[in-house]
């Protein structure tokens, strides 16, 4: 008798932990700031909507790391999210990932509005995004120290911002394609700076952040990926981006290039050359302080201002290796661990 109803006991207890993993899923939500307010549309009510993935299996008893992923220009959050395949990533990773949506009355085409002056200041959109940082932090148990914001294009480059500006929130950036924070004066210099390289000193925009920034904020690790085909982001973006970075983490390889162009790539700590199968070549360049990563540089040639590795039924994205999404992935645990 006492035998049979030990083994209900245990059936009971036992129960919870063969129930398959809860599926990931999407939530929607939106977050209102009064620092977001644009120089460009001032009329704007700074307010953006998100969508929330929400990993397989999540847990609430343990902290869930943050990942933020920025759209680009014509796309969707779920268009994004789909071409990069980030949900497998979230579920294998366990990350929490924020997709922020930019609305059509900020920007016709659904550009971030990186070259606005209030966003550059780190207001404006950048902070609309910091505020949905913490709000899902807050919301979902997400673990405030290994925050990521990642993005193409001009999600790339408010990624960029944020990266600046907000020390200490983000932890970690990743720019597909994208441009360095401040690299546009004005709205009007925008298209030229693109094809060009920025207007401004944005190593000198990084100094005089690093200067501010608190105690413990930085470093702030840097993923730079770039197509050396890409003719919408000219690739000397990527150079003064990784360049900026150098200087907001007081890496000494910006000194040993600071009299050279700012065209120029600093010596790195380490370089690989890797032949890929498709005939393309990615060449990665990495910056350390005592062995923590502070800058990775991502060339790949042939590849145009496309997600490498993506889904190519979708605008804005390639197919081909190598894998941008798994390079995401290996940088997050490279830069948080």
């Amino acid at each position: 008798m006492f035998g049979n109803v030990w083994a209900r006991v245990k059936a009971f207890f036992a129960r919870p932990f063969r129930r398959a993993p809860v599926p990931g899923h999407f939530e929607s939500g939106s977050k209102f700031t009064w620092r977001g307010f644009l120089a460009v549309a001032p009329l704007v009510r700074p307010s953006r909507d998100y969508l929330l993935y929400v990993p397989q299996g999540r847990s609430r008893w343990k902290r869930a790391p943050l990942l933020v992923l920025c759209h680009g220009c014509k796309q969707t959050p779920e268009e994004f999210a789909k071409g990069t395949r980030i949900t497998d990533l979230a579920d294998r990773m366990g990350l929490l990932v924020l997709l922020p949506r930019q609305k059509d009355n900020a920007n016709p085409y659904r550009c971030w509005n990186w070259f606005d002056s209030r966003t550059a200041r780190g207001w404006g959109e950048a902070a609309i995004v910091a505020a949905q940082i913490k709000s899902v932090l807050r919301s979902h148990r997400g673990d405030s120290k290994r925050v990521t914001v990642a993005g193409i294009s001009a999600g790339g480059a408010l990624a960029a911002v944020l990266g600046v500006r907000h020390p200490g929130l983000v932890t970690a950036v990743a720019v597909h394609s994208g441009l360095a924070c401040g690299a546009a004066a004005s709205s009007f210099s925008a298209l030229n700076v693109m094809k060009r390289g920025p207007d401004a000193d944005v190593e000198r925009i990084a100094d005089a952040a690093r200067l501010m920034a608190g105690q413990g904020d930085l470093p702030v690790p840097l993923l730079a990926v770039h197509g050396d085909a890409d003719d919408v982001v000219a690739p000397r973006n990527a150079i003064a981006l990784v360049r900026q970075y150098l200087s907001l983490n007081g890496h000494s390889a910006i000194d040993l290039a600071s009299a050279s162009s700012p065209t120029d790539l600093p010596p790195a700590d380490a370089m690989e050359r890797l032949s890929l199968d498709n005939g393309r070549t990615q060449t990665i360049h990495e910056w350390r302080i005592d062995q923590r990563l502070v800058a990775r540089y991502v060339t790949v040639t042939g590849l145009a201002h496309d997600w490498s590795g993506g889904d190519a039924t979708l605008p804005f994205h390639d197919d081909a290796a190598p894998d941008a999404t798994a390079l995401l992935g290996a940088f997050i645990d490279d830069a948080l661990s």
